[in-house]
């Protein structure tokens, strides 16, 4: 960061600076447990000498707080993948059932933002296409912050809902799926070779959530990648060229995903086995009616306070699933 030239690329210049920061994060982590910790032996070395049981209910607590701060620490040094630091892409759609599960897409999305606010994670909407009565049909985030990925990555799959419907006169119970596809931000030209000529892209007026995004120019931008049918949309930005270069990374985080899967696949071939690559999968039940709880199928975690959940509060599902997918390797 010293270095004369260190600013004259921007990005190159944040993204070093991003990396410190965590660095930073996890030295300052240790040095705090590495303090506490001692603290705690002094405090049992002073309750044996002196045989003063009063401090024990404090140690334990103590301990117990420590223990917490411990594990969380352990899941920051799990997230070692190779593009579990990333930014993460994180797109919504919504399952058959209309205005039910467009309205439950944007619950989700909600659910979502709130819970990278509580992270200090930034959020970007990069596309967004309201329902026409109420909800989202599709959205796709860009979620900022170190790690995003590593933790998002435990939300992909199917989602569903139960609940009396606010939309159906008579009060009947409903179930509403919603799809949750995570993808790691990469760099369009290190993982995956686009070439200019597989490329369609096609330029259109913007259509944001309120008027305040709507544009009178043609700066939305969808590119198809001919080869694959993959399509992507991009119509956060005003200007048609970052428009153009958001589709690009989205365009390169699915293709390389797309990459990844096949090769899981190729792998389940060889061991004799079909693995399920857990999209279109139902990963996790939200109950609102006729009790209240979340059940994650995978983990088989159980939270019962609903609303806190759909306020974002989802560290409980995310660290277990990380937790088991370490011990399945």
């Amino acid at each position: 960061m010293l270095a004369p030239d260190f600013w004259d690329d921007n990005d190159a210049a944040q993204k070093t600076i991003s990396e410190l920061n965590a660095l930073k994060n996890l030295v300052d982590s240790m040095d705090k447990l590495d303090s506490a910790l001692e603290d705690l032996q002094v405090m049992l070395e002073l309750a044996v000498d002196e045989g003063d049981e009063s401090i024990v209910p404090e140690l334990y607590d103590s301990v117990q707080a420590m223990k917490q701060e411990v594990e969380q620490f352990e899941l920051q040094l799990l997230l070692s993948g190779p593009y579990d630091k990333n930014n993460a892409i994180l797109e919504l759609h919504p399952g058959a059932g209309g205005t039910e599960s467009q309205d439950w897409a944007e619950m989700l999305l909600r659910m979502y933002t709130r819970w990278a606010d509580s992270k200090g994670f930034k959020v970007e909407t990069l596309d967004y296409l309201p329902g026409d009565e109420a909800g989202i049909k599709s959205v796709t985030l860009l979620i900022k912050g170190h790690n995003a990925y590593g933790y998002l990555k435990a939300e992909k799959g199917v989602h569903r809902l139960v609940r009396i419907s606010p939309f159906d006169a008579s009060g009947r119970r409903h179930t509403s799926f919603v799809s949750c596809n995570v993808l790691p931000e990469i760099e369009a030209d290190t993982e995956v070779d686009i070439r200019p000529e597989d490329l369609k892209i096609d330029t259109y007026r913007s259509s944001g959530a309120g008027g305040q995004h709507v544009n009178t120019t043609d700066s939305a931008v969808r590119i198809t990648h001919l080869p694959t049918g993959i399509v992507v949309t991009c119509q956060s930005e005003r200007s048609q060229i970052k428009n153009r270069e958001r589709a690009m990374t989205m365009l390169a985080a699915k293709l390389f995903e797309r990459k990844r899967e096949e090769q899981q696949k190729e792998l389940a071939e060889i061991q004799g086995e079909q693995k399920d690559i857990a999209w279109g999968s139902q990963i996790r039940s939200y109950v609102f009616h006729p009790y209240s709880l979340v059940k994650d199928h995978r983990t088989n975690v159980e939270v019962g306070n609903v609303q806190a959940v759909m306020d974002g509060e989802l560290d409980t599902f995310i660290n277990a699933y990380l937790r088991s997918q370490l011990h399945q390797s």
